[in-house]
Parts: C-alpha cells; structure tokens; sequence
C-alpha cells in the first residue's frame, strides 16, 4: 500500500470517530435496488441506519427489482428515484446493489455535483465505469476460493460440482465468478439458474449426483416455498452444499457468508465523511472483509456428512 493510501485510511478512520456537527442538519437518501423483507437488503439497511440514526435526515426509496424483472420497470423506478433526488435535493445518496447504480447512477448522474456512495455492488464496477469523482464505495465480493477449499478439506480435489440459484442479473455475475475459480483448480461446474419453484427442486435433485453443490440466492424466484425447499432438502441431500447467503442456510450445509451490515456501515461513515467536507474522489473504494461461518447440523445429518471437530468449534449453528 503506497503511503498516500496509508495516510488517507489513516485520516478517514479519524474523520469518522469525530464526525459530528453539520451532518445533524443534512439530508441523507438512502436507495435499495431491491425491497423491504430480502435478507440481504435488510442487513444493509441496518447498517445504514445504525450510523446515520439521530446524525442526518433518512429518507429510503426502494427500486424493488428483484422481484420486478422487466426492463421498462427498472428503467421506470430508476426515473422515480432521480425526481424524488431533484425534488427533495439530499446532501449525499447512499445505493446498495447493482440495479441502483445500473440504472440510476450511470445514466444520470456520472461526474455530477450530487454526491453518491454505493454498497452491495458484486465483485466489480467496470460495467459502471467507476469511480466517478462524485461516485465512491463498497464492492460486495463473495469467499469463493474458501468455499473450493473447504470443499477439498472436507472430502478431497472434487471433479465435478454444481451451482444452483435463481435466475437474475446479481446470480449470473455470481456464477460466472464460480465458474472461473472451477476452471482454474480443474473443476467442472454445472449450473442451474432457476425461474421457478419447481425447477429449483429440480435442479436440486439432480446436482446430488455431483460431487458438492453451490448453493446461489433464491431471491428472483417468485413462487419460492421455505417449506417445499426445507422439505427436498432434508429428504433428497446426499452431497455436501455451501453457500456464501446467510438466508440459504436452512437448505445448506455449510456457510462462508457476507455481512451485509458492514456494507451498509462503510457506505454510511462514507457518507458522513462526505457531510464533512470530504470528495466522493478522497475516498477509494474497497471491498468487504468480514465472514460469518455457519453449520446447519439438520442437513449435515440428512446428507450424512461428517464435519470436523474444529468446524464445529468455529461455526454459528442451526438446525440442532
């Protein structure tokens, strides 16, 4: 790390202990590309709000996305969030996803005055061509090369694996990120992303005759059922599952998951530095660093794995 980079971390990380004053009176719009009740977007929004609360004015517009495929109603919903920007006029915008900055933030807002600080955006912003000098970060990226690990640990080289999620934009990047580091330990990864409930369960019992089973977000498929899921996994597994989704772990076995709290914290101290007097351009754009590893010990069970003691140890349960 060059010594500018060190001195700026340095010089951020004592601006947000200290951030107080004016950023009591500003406005602070806080844009989900998703909704209310997605696991992942609430985590963030909590870490959000954990750091704003009581320092800023909050105000949340939800694209609503994931559950809202069709192209005309991004494009449409992004519009909303852009007039309800011109009319309330915030101090800083805070997004979290990929949609936001897709459909928002690229076609409206590049190098402009207005102040942006995204979370939750997956594994790169090329597609986006950041950074903007108005536009800073948090890049959400995902455990993969430990998930293969583990795998090894756990039951020696696998030959062949499968990826099974729904089928969305965030899911597709996933996936290719996957199949990437497969290829390059010499494993083959089939895939299903699936639209429905029923393609899900599906492809579900197929992938028990590969060697391991990734398990992707079921968030996109409309029609999902916990208790459908719940019940083909503890009657059909027979194969070790990961996941790097807190929310799948009642249908996995093994967990390296994301924190989607420490997104929504960063993008939010972000955002006070910004209130301070800070550029977007200051502040270099990063990615997260924190995993929580989880045990489900129901579909251990089912699936008839043994994890080791010092798994075990480590790991957050359920499923006991």
């Amino acid at each position: 790390m060059s010594t500018i980079c060190v001195r700026t971390a340095l010089i951020l990380s004592i601006a947000w202990l200290g951030t107080t004053g004016n950023a009591l009176a500003a406005k602070c719009l806080y844009v989900s590309s998703y909704h209310q009740g997605y696991a992942w977007s609430d985590g963030v929004e909590r870490g959000v709000r954990s750091v704003l609360d009581g320092k800023c004015d909050i105000r949340q517009f939800d694209m609503d996305t994931k559950r809202n495929k069709d192209e005309a109603y991004k494009k449409r919903v992004a519009l909303e969030a852009k007039q309800l920007i011109e009319s309330w006029r915030p101090d800083v915008v805070i997004t979290s996803d990929d949609n936001a900055a897709k459909y928002l933030i690229k076609p409206y807002y590049r190098e402009h005055d207005m102040p942006f600080v995204f979370a939750g955006i997956n594994w790169t912003v090329d597609a986006y061509g950041f950074p903007y000098s108005n536009v800073t970060g948090i890049i959400e990226v995902a455990p993969v090369k430990a998930i293969f690990d583990r795998v090894t640990d756990l039951q020696g080289i696998p030959e062949r694996g499968y990826y099974l999620g729904a089928d969305t934009l965030t899911e597709r990047k996933n996936l290719d990120r996957f199949v990437m580091s497969a290829t390059r330990k010499g494993i083959v990864l089939h895939h299903t992303l699936a639209p429905t409930m029923q393609d899900w369960i599906a492809a579900y019992k197929r992938a028990q005759d590969y060697d391991f089973i990734i398990m992707g977000s079921n968030s996109g498929i409309n029609d999902w059922q916990d208790d459908q899921a719940l019940d083909t996994v503890l009657t059909s597994s027979r194969k070790i599952s990961l996941t790097n989704h807190v929310w799948m772990m009642p249908y996995t076995l093994l967990g390296l998951t994301k924190v989607p709290e420490e997104q929504g914290e960063w993008a939010a101290k972000a955002a006070l530095h910004i209130l301070d007097g800070a550029k977007p351009s200051d502040i270099a754009i990063i990615s997260n660093r924190k995993w929580d590893i989880w045990l489900n010990e129901a579909v251990s069970k089912s699936a008839g794995v043994d994890i080791p003691k010092k798994i075990r140890r480590k790991a957050k349960k359920i499923g006991s």
